[in-house]
């Protein structure tokens, strides 16, 4: 119980404390916007650090020299926990913003820190405003501003390793050609969706995939990229499982 009191602490405190934070790369970005925005992300990765410190998880990263450094790309992985936004968050090398549930918009300060991280809200239950947050997700990769999507649309609860992926998911990096990063996260529910209310020490596996180029892809794989990229999670999913086993040991 003591993990989640002090993370809930530390996350309150950060968002309240961070009001400032906020103010001065506003101020910063009326002459640097990319210096802004660096500032930003780094402030943020450096709390969800603490997080994961605090809650003792430990980390085992394969495959993170697959993300190219100079081109904006989109993630993609599957997703157990409310943990995987900020493991992966906290490795993000350059500007990516995060494709989230339009209701996380109506919390203060939260919804603030999002839209200065460039994230988008996604209101699936609306075909024009979710055509909106996607068309909005291709500037910001033309504008070299990598974006994070979990294709199950969801936040999978169920004892499959994935849920299936949305085909959708995919138009960003189909529209601009940027690279699809995989990533597979194992692990990630036992620091606190198996076992609510507490947060446990764990250990969790996180791989990055090889590049995946749309435009490189025949015919018949573009038509069905998700179920493609799918394959690729699944796959690196249950070869972590043995990882993670052994580490247990």
């Amino acid at each position: 119980m003591l993990r989640l009191i002090f993370t809930l602490l530390f996350v309150v405190l950060f968002l309240i404390l961070g009001i400032p934070v906020l103010l001065i790369g506003s101020i910063i970005a009326k002459f640097r916007k990319h210096t802004a925005d660096l500032f930003l992300l780094r402030a943020v990765q450096w709390a969800f650090r603490v997080i994961l410190f605090i809650c003792g998880t430990k980390l085992t990263v394969i495959g993170e020299e697959h993300i190219p450094k100079d081109e904006a790309v989109l993630y993609i992985g599957n997703h157990k926990s409310y943990f995987d936004i900020v493991i992966t968050y906290a490795r993000c090398p350059g500007l990516t913003g995060y494709v989230s549930k339009d209701r996380l918009e109506k919390i203060p300060l939260l919804s603030n820190w999002m839209r200065a991280l460039h994230c988008l809200f996604l209101d699936r239950g609306d075909v024009k405003e979710a055509l909106k947050t996607i068309l909005a997700g291709i500037d910001n990769i033309k504008n070299g501003i990598s974006m994070c999507i979990f294709p199950e649309g969801t936040r999978n609860t169920t004892d499959a390793p994935l849920l299936p992926f949305k085909e959708g998911s995919f138009k960003m990096a189909e529209k601009t050609g940027c690279a699809i990063i995989p990533m597979a996260l194992s692990g990630t529910a036992d620091i606190f969706e198996n076992h609510l209310p507490f947060i446990k020490a764990a250990h969790v596996v996180l791989e990055y995939g090889e590049p995946i180029y749309p435009n490189e892809l025949d015919k018949e794989t573009k038509k069905k990229l998700g179920n493609y990229c799918q394959n690729i999670v699944a796959g690196m999913l249950e070869k972590n499982v043995v990882l993670l086993e052994a580490k247990s040991k």
